[in-house]
């Protein structure tokens, strides 16, 4: 098969498509034929791409964390009334194992969820990683219940436009912060103030909100304890938070594969309840170019398509 793969950390252009290995099947694995992957742009420096859970080097590797196809082979010990050949699912990939820039990933089975009629592959592969990490943070970690007053730092991105529809949709006040550019796309996903921190600053909300959700880090971080309300919640992907609410509690958490969630998640974008941007795509063949560009700043979310897939009655 054809696949992306890095020999060593390092930045895209060390990225090559090259002939890979078909991937067998581990104990409660499934092997799916990739139809769509995403990534995110730390991706080729991340520890986990090249290591496995003891800390051995895994190399080379395959990035892309988020995968939607189609199961071509059940590994021993995967239950067949769980999920059955031919059916099309998608999901978040353990990182620390081989990704989806590639024609076929072996992943294991319960970290993915069926995608329902009238989704396609490439709106599924967008939903993995940025829908389960804004669940994670308002819903698990955060606890938020409607009425509750939330607060999203970086609200233009693509977890931070997931989060405000889902906080939305939950009956909490959004307020989303980010750069001015992203002023109307966040207003547009349901939060009722826009706040450009390059001109005001977010000490105004002193003490009056119940659940931040911080992906930037820094100053912004430190600086957003003080905003937590009696009995709220901090919670960060960017760094631990230096600075604990006073009388809340602080969150610092790492995204993980959740079946149930990306569930509830894929049937709110089936119904309309969620929306998506229209992402930028790549054919496998122009990983590397890929992951250059998100690398140069280029923004919106990047899909490789394994053109191939479907064509081909063997491996």
């Amino acid at each position: 098969m054809r696949a992306a793969r890095m020999s060593r950390p390092g930045r895209a252009a060390e990225l090559t498509v090259e002939t890979a290995p078909y991937p067998r099947p581990a104990v409660g694995d499934v092997v799916v034929e990739v139809h769509a992957a995403a990534f995110t742009p730390g991706e080729l420096n991340w520890e986990p791409t090249y290591v496995d859970r003891a800390g051995r080097a895994r190399l080379p590797a395959v990035p892309a964390r988020d995968v939607s196809g189609v199961v071509v082979e059940l590994g021993f010990g995967t239950n067949p009334s769980d999920l059955r050949v031919g059916d099309r699912v998608f999901g978040m990939i353990d990182r620390y194992r081989d990704g989806a820039a590639a024609e076929y990933v072996a992943v294991e089975a319960r970290d993915l969820a069926l995608v329902p009629e009238g989704v396609d592959h490439v709106q599924a592969v967008a939903l993995p990683m940025s829908g389960l990490t804004a669940w994670q943070a308002l819903m698990s970690h955060g606890g938020l219940t409607a009425g509750q007053r939330v607060l999203i730092h970086g609200a233009g991105g693509a977890v931070g436009a997931l989060a405000v529809q889902l906080a939305r949709n939950a009956g909490a006040d959004v307020i989303g912060t980010g750069r001015a550019v992203d002023r109307q796309t966040v207003l547009d996903c349901g939060a009722t103030i826009f706040v450009d921190l390059a001109e005001q600053p977010i000490e105004t909300f002193s003490g009056s909100i119940d659940l931040v959700f911080d992906m930037i880090g820094g100053d912004v971080l430190s600086r957003s304890a003080a905003l937590v309300a009696p009995g709220g919640t901090l919670v960060s992907i960017a760094a631990p938070p230096p600075v604990k609410p006073r009388s809340g509690k602080a969150v610092y958490f790492i995204v993980e594969p959740n079946r149930d969630q990306l569930t509830g998640l894929v049937r709110s974008l089936a119904a309309g309840d969620l929306r998506l941007p229209e992402p930028t795509i790549y054919p496998l063949a122009e990983a590397s170019k890929a992951f250059a560009d998100k690398e140069n700043g280029t923004p919106g979310k990047f899909v490789l398509r394994n053109e191939a897939a479907g064509r081909r009655a063997s491996r």
